[in-house]
């Protein structure tokens, strides 16, 4: 990759890692449900006049939005807002590579070879070190919910990789459009009107401004130069930047929100990451015993062999990354939060 695209690819894991202590501000202002129906209309308008009409089926739009956008980020905010820390919703979610290989599996018929079930393992074990951690420190409603989060995560991107959009942003926009009416009426039902309209009268430029990095900076920023970096590379040459989202989520909750990081969290982060990483990254191509490795030609695509992702999985992330997460742009690369 060129030196410039390496930058934006840090820059869109660290905006989306940073989600997750925007997100937590954002709940000092807004009931969940409502902040999270706010982030989407905001994300949709008035960017849904300016993307041309959607490129895939409506179908694929309504299901998508409504498992990322109402199920999906609905959980992680009540998660967060039950008090699940932010930096560690950012090292939980990346379970959803786990959950998405699972239900690719179910659903697609694509089985997994010996590595990613390995990877499986090694992530679920992460979770558990995790679940013990918060379990002894906090409120453990938290932490299943935003698990419940990552769950729904996958199965969005099972339903992305099926609709194969050919421009991220343009489906990211449609998407958005689908939860905002559902989130506002659960909102109303579960949080009440009046919470609701006490928020937004006091709204004030601290909480516009979470709304703004929520929906513009992570959702149509981050999308829109991660879906470039995918038209323009291979996805395994992306794919591992997502995997700094939990870094840059945990090292901002720290410095921003002054969240301790015990020595079981980063156990745990050891775990996730690496467990992760073996699910959803490629493996490297082998040569055959005896043979020659062929000169690179400018301008010719070598896909890896297949064992993982490029032999049709899901790679690491869906529809955002964390936010930080997450989408599977090309039914590939995910983006967070």
């Amino acid at each position: 990759m060129r030196p410039v695209h390496i930058a934006l690819a840090v820059l869109v894991t660290a905006l989306w890692g940073v989600n997750f202590v925007v997100i937590e501000m954002g709940l000092d202002h807004f009931p969940p449900l409502l902040f999270c129906a706010l982030r989407f209309l905001v994300a949709a308008l008035p960017a849904v006049f300016l993307v041309g009409p959607p490129r895939v089926a409506w179908r694929w739009i309504l299901g998508v939005g409504l498992a990322l956008g109402v199920a999906k980020f609905g959980l992680l905010f009540i998660g967060m807002h039950e008090g699940m820390p932010a930096g560690l919703s950012s090292l939980v979610l990346q379970i959803q590579a786990v959950f998405t290989a699972l239900f690719a599996a179910v659903v697609l018929g694509e089985r997994p070879g010996r590595r990613r079930l390995l990877g499986m393992a090694v992530a679920l074990a992460g979770i558990a070190v995790a679940a013990v951690d918060e379990g002894t420190s906090g409120p453990l409603i938290g932490f299943v919910l935003v698990v419940a989060a990552a769950a729904f995560w996958g199965v969005s991107n099972v339903l992305t990789r099926k609709a194969a959009p050919p421009d991220a942003l343009n489906f990211m926009v449609w998407v958005s459009v689908v939860p905002v009416l559902p989130l506002l009426g659960l909102s109303l039902m579960f949080e009440g009107a009046g919470p609701d309209l006490d928020a937004l009268s006091r709204l004030d430029w601290a909480g516009v401004g979470a709304i703004v990095y929520v929906a513009w900076v992570t959702t149509v920023f981050g999308f829109g130069v991660w879906g470039f970096l995918l038209r323009t590379y291979d996805a395994s040459t992306v794919a591992p930047f997502s995997l700094l989202v939990p870094v840059f989520g945990m090292s901002s909750a720290a410095l921003v929100l002054g969240e301790g990081i015990s020595a079981p969290r980063w156990l745990a982060a050891a775990l996730l990451v690496g467990g992760v990483a073996l699910t959803s990254l490629p493996r490297p191509p082998r040569l055959r015993r005896g043979a020659r490795r062929r000169p690179e030609v400018p301008g010719v695509d070598r896909r890896p062999e297949p064992d993982g992702p490029e032999a049709g999985g899901l790679e690491a992330g869906g529809l955002e990354p964390g936010s930080a997460g997450a989408p599977a742009w090309s039914g590939r690369v995910g983006q967070q939060t």
